[in-house]
């Protein structure tokens, strides 16, 4: 593997995330699946009515993701902050009424604690159409990471963990925008061994990448 490219495809894919505040967030909102969660699994051990009107609630939020799957960032925000918008402030006023009712040590109780508790973080994905309702997706990702990370414990230096961190990132987002990763990674390590102008770097990341500039086999690689 050739060193230099891979360390300016690093550099890249790194320069790109620091544009954002809160970079982590574009995964997807956090907390969001486990706030449901916790109430689900409250639900099936007691049947609460409580639990289930919060489902009910909350499964109107997803339903809205489901209409708007595929549409642009933008259009993605403006339904959002239309339709969920309000849902979720009744949402919250609901359960902020049935926490006030509630034992504090009762796990129902604790279950609404913990959604009101994030609620800036359950709420952050209808201001930003590139945020997911929840971080699923980003979960699913690091499965297989926590299923051999055994095998990655010592990478030599903090330096190094950053560095693998960002590989998966690259890798991982290939793989959402339908690349085969590896025939990505070869990809953009030759072109730039063969001299891809450093400025224009943002041309090889995954949303970026264009078949155009791709040789038949690799083009080939691209999943449909």
């Amino acid at each position: 593997m050739r060193p230099c490219a891979l360390r300016l495809a690093l550099r890249a894919i790194s320069a790109s995330s620091k544009n954002f505040r809160r970079p982590w967030a574009l995964c997807g909102a956090p907390h969001k699946a486990h706030a449901r969660r916790k109430l689900f699994d409250e639900f099936e051990r007691t049947k609460s009515p409580i639990a289930q009107e919060a489902l009910r609630r909350i499964g109107e939020l997803y339903a809205i993701e489901a209409q708007i799957n595929g549409e642009n960032t933008e259009r993605r925000a403006a339904i959002r902050q239309e339709q969920a918008g309000p849902l979720l402030a009744e949402l919250k006023r609901y359960l902020q009424e049935q926490r006030r009712r509630l034992s504090a040590k009762t796990n129902l109780a604790k279950a609404i604690n913990y959604a009101l508790g994030r609620w800036e973080d359950l709420i952050l994905y209808t201001t930003d159409g590139r945020i997911g309702i929840d971080n699923n997706p980003a979960e699913r990702a690091l499965r297989g990471i926590a299923i051999t990370r055994k095998n990655y414990l010592f990478l030599g230096a903090e330096a190094g963990g950053d560095r693998a961190a960002i590989i998966y990132t690259m890798l991982e987002t290939a793989k959402l925008n339908g690349l085969d990763p590896e025939a990505y990674l070869t990809n953009i390590i030759d072109r730039m061994a063969k001299g891809h102008p450093a400025s224009r770097l943002k041309e090889l990341l995954p949303w970026n990448w264009t078949r155009e500039e791709n040789t038949p086999n690799q083009t080939a690689a691209v999943l449909s």
